[in-house]
């Protein structure tokens, strides 16, 4: 049996495969549509003249729960209840910030406020959770 020298041990020691598994972009994206909702949640949803109406005294609880159950289904092993779980969050976030805009301009028309940031954070998560979700149920398709 031949010796193998220094540099020859280090070189293949070095060329072992990751042990790690790899994650899935799609739960990175999922990862970041939780942070926007998560933010966006406690954030001021609508400004007026009056002042900024934070998204804590309303939906936005919700919304941040929703986070929450996103949060977990970035984090379990299964695709599908990962799946699932952002598809939640896409619809309670996009569905509760429509029905809050829907909702102002009944009581008082386009004048007088504006969407806040928290507000746009939170639909613009749950639109990222809802092409995450699209994006993990049709890879559980094909696998």
């Amino acid at each position: 049996m031949a010796r193998q020298s220094a540099s020859t041990r280090t070189a293949s020691s070095t060329a072992k495969a990751d042990p790690r598994p790899r994650v899935d972009p799609s739960r990175k994206q999922l990862g970041l549509a939780v942070l926007m909702v998560l933010f966006g949640s406690f954030m001021p949803w609508i400004d007026t003249a009056i002042g900024a109406i934070s998204g804590s005294q309303g939906p936005g609880l919700w919304t941040f729960y929703a986070a929450m159950f996103g949060l977990a289904g970035a984090l379990v092993p299964w695709r599908r209840v990962a799946a699932l779980q952002a598809s939640v969050l896409a619809l309670v976030a996009v569905g509760l910030t429509s029905w809050q805009v829907i909702h102002l301009i009944n009581l008082v028309g386009f004048g007088g406020w504006v969407p806040g940031p928290g507000l746009v954070l939170v639909v613009g998560g749950g639109i990222l959770a809802g092409v995450v979700a699209v994006r993990m149920w049709r890879a559980v398709d094909v696998a």
